[in-house]
């Protein structure tokens, strides 16, 4: 009887263990850019994609802050409570500003933009 209570006991820690990983945010470094297509900036010059890319560059840094910081919180979270508090709309608005930089970039290079 003892050897099926350390089995149980140990199935039980194992399982708390296990569902401390659910429901964890993505790391920023791990958000990859959305599809966005470049025709919004055909018609842009040279210094307003350069300004555009430059304020893209911005957001971002605050949206890599605010996810890292959900990371975090959820890593506590997921230690006393067992789960974390999942993705948010940070993680969403990250991938979409990561896709707007790179369709900038594709129109930079497309213009010869230094």
């Amino acid at each position: 009887m003892t050897k099926k209570l350390k089995l149980a006991a140990l199935a039980l820690v194992q399982l708390v263990l296990l569902a401390g990983c659910m429901n964890m945010p993505t790391q920023s470094s791990q958000i990859t850019g959305s599809y966005t297509s470049g025709l919004r900036y055909e018609g842009f010059e040279c210094s307003r994609l350069s300004i555009e890319l430059d304020s893209l560059a911005r957001r971002e840094n605050q949206l890599v802050v605010a996810q890292e910081q959900r990371y975090k919180t959820s890593q506590i979270q997921a230690f006393w409570w067992g789960f974390g508090q999942g993705d948010g709309v940070e993680a969403s608005e990250l991938a979409n500003v990561r896709g707007e930089k790179e369709a900038v970039r594709k129109a930079m290079e497309v213009k010869g933009c230094k």
